[in-house]
Formats: C-alpha cells, sequence, structure tokens
C-alpha cells in the first residue's frame, strides 16, 4: 500500500510537508503543495480513515439507536438528526433493535469501544439503571424525559394528550379509549398519565378493556374495529397515538359502516401526509425537530438543559 514516504520521494519533499498537506495544513508553499498533490494522484493514494480518526481522537459517526425503520416516526426522527450531521460533516450508524434489549447493548458497547462519538436514543428497551454502567463520561442523548439525564429533548406528550382529552370533551364525548404503540418506554408512560388525570379531572370513568395497546401498523388500526365492535360498552371516541394506526380504523369504520365521526370519533397524532389524505384530526407533532434538536444537544457538548418541544392540533372531520 502506498503511504507517505512514496509520495515524499516521488513529490521531492519532506516526509513532513505531505502530512501537513494531506491534513490540510495551511502552511506550505504552494509549489510544494502541487508536487504533493500530483505524487498523491499518480500513486493513487487513498488517505487511511482510521489513521485519521485515532490522530484526531473522533470518529464523526454518531450512533442512532431506533427501534424500527418502517415507521414514519423513526423515520422522521431519523430524517431531522441526519440533516444536521450533514451540516457538521458526520455521519450516521443506525442501530435498529426491534426493542431488543441486547441488540440495544450493543450500541452502548459500540460507543465504548470508540466507534462513534455518541448515541441519539429514540427510544429504548433496557431500564436507566442498565444503561448508566455504560454511559459514564460518554456523549448519549435521550429523546424522552428521564429523569437524572443531563442530555434530554423530548415532545411534552402528557401535556398533548391532556389537551386532547380536553378538545374530545368540549365536543361531548365522555367515554374516550386510548391507543397505545406500548403502555411501558417513558413517553408512553406520559401519554397515559396524562389520558388518565384528564379523565379524571373531568369525572370521567376509564376502563381498561378501552385502552389498546400495540398498534404500530395500519393492519392494528383494523384489529381494533374489531375489538371496539365486540365491546358491550363501547368509547363513542379514541385518542391514536399514531397516524397510521388512525388511518386502519378510519379504512376498516368505512368497511364496516361505522359512521366516523357519528360512531366513533378519532383524535390522531403525528400529522402526517396520511393523516391529511384520510381527513383525520391530528395533533402536529414536531418529530423532524426532535431529531434535530438530538444531533444539537449531541453537537454542543456543554449544552445540558433539556428541550421540550409543544404541539399543535389540526382540526379535520374525524371529530
Amino acid at each position: 500500500m502506498t503511504n507517505i514516504r512514496k509520495i515524499a520521494q516521488l513529490a521531492g519533499v519532506s516526509v513532513s510537508t505531505v502530512s501537513r498537506v494531506l491534513n490540510d495544513h495551511p502552511y506550505v508553499i504552494e509549489e510544494k503543495r502541487q508536487k504533493v498533490l500530483a505524487a498523491v494522484k499518480e500513486l493513487n493514494y487513498i488517505k487511511n480513515a482510521n489513521a485519521v480518526y485515532l490522530s484526531k481522537g473522533k470518529t464523526y459517526c454518531i450512533g442512532v439507536v431506533l427501534p424500527f425503520l418502517n415507521l414514519p416516526y423513526f423515520g422522521e426522527i431519523l430524517e431531522g438528526i441526519a440533516g444536521e450531521a450533514l451540516k457538521h460533516g458526520y455521519h450516521l450508524k443506525i442501530f435498529q433493535t426491534d426493542y431488543e434489549k441486547d441488540a440495544e447493548l450493543d450500541a452502548f458497547h459500540r460507543l465504548q469501544m470508540k466507534e462513534v462519538d455518541g448515541l441519539i436514543i429514540t427510544s429504548r428497551a433496557n431500564s436507566l439503571d442498565t444503561l448508566h454502567s455504560f454511559m459514564e463520561g460518554l456523549n448519549v442523548v435521550f429523546c424522552e424525559n428521564l429523569h437524572g439525564v443531563a442530555k434530554k429533548v423530548f415532545i411534552n406528550h402528557y401535556e398533548a394528550v391532556r389537551t386532547g382529552m380536553d378538545y374530545l370533551h368540549s365536543k361531548g364525548h365522555t367515554d374516550i379509549g386510548l391507543c397505545l404503540h406500548r403502555t411501558f418506554g417513558t413517553n408512553s408512560e406520559e401519554r397515559v398519565r396524562g389520558f388518565y388525570d384528564a379523565a379524571e379531572a373531568a369525572g370521567n370513568e376509564v376502563r381498561e378493556d378501552w385502552i389498546f395497546n400495540e398498534c404500530i401498523h395500519l393492519k392494528d388500526g383494523r384489529d381494533v374495529v374489531g375489538q371496539w365492535e365486540a365491546l358491550k360498552d363501547k368509547p363513542s371516541a379514541l385518542i391514536v397515538t399514531s397516524d397510521q394506526v388512525s388511518a386502519g380504523i378510519v379504512s376498516q369504520a368505512g368497511r364496516k359502516g361505522i359512521v366516523v365521526p357519528d360512531e366513533l370519533a378519532i383524535l390522531s397524532f403525528d400529522n402526517h401526509p396520511i393523516s391529511d389524505v384520510f381527513d383525520i384530526t391530528s395533533f402536529d407533532m414536531p418529530i423532524r425537530q426532535l431529531g434535530e434538536e438530538a444531533f444539537r444537544l449531541f453537537f454542543e457538548e456543554d449544552h445540558l438543559s433539556p428541550v421540550i418541544l409543544e404541539t399543535s392540533l389540526h382540526e379535520r372531520k374525524t371529530v
């Protein structure tokens, strides 16, 4: 493999001059710079990236931990991270976990081994206690409101669900159900807490069989309609934490002759384009901004203030 000594010999300059040219050092006579560049081209020299990273103490790579790649929510976070990373000369290493704890821990092991300069955790499976031993002195950003964590950015899910409940109450609904991606995890727990607190404040009943879990894809929304039909006492409205699931509900309701919103109102979250196509009332979630802010927290190493993002409601025809 061509090395800088051969380049120096061909260019007729010192090894230190070659090193300065390859590392874009400003203090090199232009004539010598051109000789070195000509020798580099002639010898087809490719700079060893690992050596450069070792010399600078950085990989210019950031790890992004996410459970799924095929959900718009996580795809949009990733777009936000990638856009900011590109501006600052970073590239991404993706760790898809499917919420498997060992896969998530592998990302932390890679960080400890300096394969990446930091991690952004978009959603996690392990407890914070488990992760603490891997985090000391390392640059880790969480996309959730975790206590005792310095670097975090999160959407105010609690307030969003409370606002959604108040909105449904204003439309005359007292029997309200909830469709969730999962019941565990900080963001989901904040949604559930907002749901119960709003119901209690309004003096309304919350029933366990009105809470639908593992609602992720369009098909899950269709299944929710079947479960809703089978209930003896049915909620008149559903808060659904994903537009994909809401679209499945609206589509299946149409097939079943269930009139939305007269028989079943749908209040959704994310405000993705699919909500506009199906005329679904949905909260706009600043998901891409979540990714952008997560990268900025990583990049600005001394920035330890949490970033809180708020939502806004887009009224359409499902409530």
